[in-house]
């Protein structure tokens, strides 16, 4: 049965960090459900490639330089006339202990994560608020419950744009703009396989996660679905946890069959 309260038919949707993993997942989601889909990454050959793979066009961006992002949404603007749903999934993660990080570590992560989103946000935001409706949701981090070690600067950038996407939606409410955000838990993509393939990894994350699996790019797709269509219509400035339970408590090492 179709129902069109979860449409995102005809939508003209701008997914940041969409070459690979997460950001592909969810372009992809958008675009099989008839979305007109623009999508960005700093690699000019995977973007094309991905955009051909899923049907969705390209534009190259690297989201930590204003004057490129300013280019990027008059580029979609020209192409299609407006913007209905941005999504702003790129960011960038180095894990080292702090006091190891450098200025340029630090700034690489603020950059991309924070500034990049804000730039990004307000710039799409000016062409929503001057057509009176749109709808914006930023990717933030199974850390803005709790923060993992080793991961400071990265940490820091998810639980300031929770932040911002409370900020934004009270600012942008009354003027026909809703903002929420995703908190992904730990999911399986191209640059995490390699550390939770370490055995020792995989057991912890699923003793600690209750539906006692890892998650897929794939898991987010719903969840912004939702977040983009009229389903959500009363819904802004709020962080939906995607983590298959991780967030909801601590998992207790003991076998209560044997108390």
């Amino acid at each position: 049965m179709y129902d069109s309260l979860f449409s995102v038919q005809d939508q003209v949707t701008l997914v940041s960090g969409a070459s690979r993993g997460i950001g592909r997942a969810i372009a992809e989601g958008f675009a099989k459900r008839g979305a007109r889909v623009i999508i960005t990454g700093r690699e000019a050959a995977t973007l094309e490639k991905t955009a051909a793979d899923i049907g969705a066009h390209p534009i190259v961006c690297d989201v930590a330089s204003g004057k490129a992002i300013e280019r990027l949404v008059q580029a979609a603007l020209d192409k299609f006339g407006h913007i209905d749903t941005l999504l702003n999934v790129a960011g960038v993660n180095r894990r080292m202990r702090a006091e190891n990080l450098s200025e340029d570590d630090y700034d690489f992560i603020l950059n991309v994560n924070l500034k990049g989103p804000f730039l990004l946000s307000q710039t799409v935001g000016k062409a929503m608020l001057a057509r009176g409706q749109g709808n914006q949701i930023n990717i933030v981090s199974l850390n803005n419950d709790r923060p993992l070690k080793g991961v400071m600067p990265y940490a820091m950038t998810k639980i300031a744009l929770s932040h911002m996407t409370r900020s934004l939606a009270l600012e942008w409410g009354p003027r026909g703009i809703r903002v929420n955000a995703i908190a992904p838990g730990f999911v399986l993509t191209d640059l995490t396989k390699k550390l939770w393939s370490q055995p020792q990894m995989q057991a912890w994350g699923e003793a600690n996660t209750p539906l006692i699996r890892l998650g897929q790019p794939d898991d987010m797709v719903g969840a912004a679905i939702f977040l983009a269509s009229a389903a959500s219509a009363w819904m802004t400035g709020q962080t939906v946890f995607v983590d298959g339970g991780f967030s909801a408590g601590l998992a207790w090492p003991i076998d209560f069959d044997k108390q």
